[in-house]
């Protein structure tokens, strides 16, 4: 008799299919972006974001212990500043949203992991990541703002920090200047992977940093490369970076799964606004069903090899898996 193996024997029934499952999602893996608003009592929807609001900090803690009773374990913060300016100065003060937000969520909700993002385009006038010489974004000039931006956020508490711009060298100049400061036990989750990417749109509405000209090509990765990705990973893993990230998650699947066998370092992928928005959408249009889509989202995700997932349906999620 000839032997046949039926692989829908294990997938009749759903206990099986749970007992061989390969990729399995734990609340532990998600962390949940939250944007900090000037202000106080203030909850402002993102409408192109539904579920999204900017929070001022009082705001913020209440979300903040609402997500500590789901079960998840970290957030990352992007901070709206009072006023801009050309060289992003609000970006590093004390007295920072993000600083202050910072200093609040340890005191009143230790329990939660705090990661802060590390960028200028939300504090400049010309909403660019770093700052501007002749009319370009000067990358050496940017590194000294943005390991300030770095030590700020740690000085105030900051349990990692994760540059966002781009820019060829600040992980060393961020980890240099941490260091030195005595913040040597503060890892770096570098964005290390970001691509010039369309799926940004309702992020840039949330955090108020669309450019003012130009855009963001000449820094970010351009989307039709994939052996760059390595050479940047590289070069952050040299310059000290404790977690590398791949930013969008779900168009660079490919490129999760290359840097996954490639380092041995713990790698994150960002599940970007506009993936999100796209879902949402769908689903109030009855297109899609929204938790199925969500959970095979973000199941693919894991599975191309991310051990984090940065995404705002985290406390969707985490409610779901308790």
């Amino acid at each position: 008799m000839e032997l046949v193996f039926r692989p829908r024997r294990l997938r009749r029934h759903a206990t099986l299919r749970k007992m061989v499952r390969e990729t399995v999602l734990r609340r532990e893996d998600f962390i949940y972006p939250m944007f900090v608003a000037p202000g106080q009592g203030v909850r402002q929807p993102v409408d192109a974001m539904p579920g999204v609001c900017r929070l001022s900090v009082d705001q913020l803690l209440k979300e903040a212990r609402e997500i500590r009773d789901l079960g998840l374990s970290a957030v990352l913060l992007f901070g709206l500043p009072l006023t801009k300016d050309d060289t992003g100065s609000e970006a590093a003060s004390p007295k920072g949203t993000v600083q202050r937000a910072v200093r609040r969520l340890k005191k009143e909700v230790p329990e939660l992991l705090v990661i802060t993002d590390v960028c200028l385009c939300a504090y400049t006038s010309h909403g660019h990541c770093g700052l501007i010489h002749q009319g370009e974004v000067d990358n050496d000039a940017s590194l000294e703002a943005l390991a300030q931006v770095a030590l700020s956020h740690a000085e105030a508490g900051a349990d990692m920090v994760a540059p966002s711009d781009m820019m060829d060298g600040r992980v060393g100049a961020i980890r240099e200047t941490l260091d030195e400061r005595g913040f040597e036990m503060v890892p770096i989750m570098s964005y290390a992977v970001k691509y010039a990417s369309s799926f940004y749109g309702p992020f840039r509405e949330a955090a108020e940093s669309a450019p003012a000209f130009g855009d963001r090509r000449a820094y970010q990765m351009d989307p039709a490369n994939a052996r760059e990705a390595l050479r940047e990973a590289a070069l952050d893993v040299e310059e000290g970076a404790d977690i590398l990230m791949v930013k969008p998650a779900m168009p660079y699947l490919d490129i999760i799964t290359q840097l996954a066998g490639e380092f041995d370092l713990p790698l994150a992928a960002y599940q970007v606004s506009g993936e999100y928005s796209m879902i949402k959408a769908a689903a109030q249009l009855g297109w899609l069903d929204e938790t199925a889509v969500m959970l095979e989202s973000l199941t693919a995700i894991k599975r191309a090899g991310a051990d984090l997932i940065l995404t705002y349906f985290a406390k969707q999620a985490a409610a779901l898996l308790k």
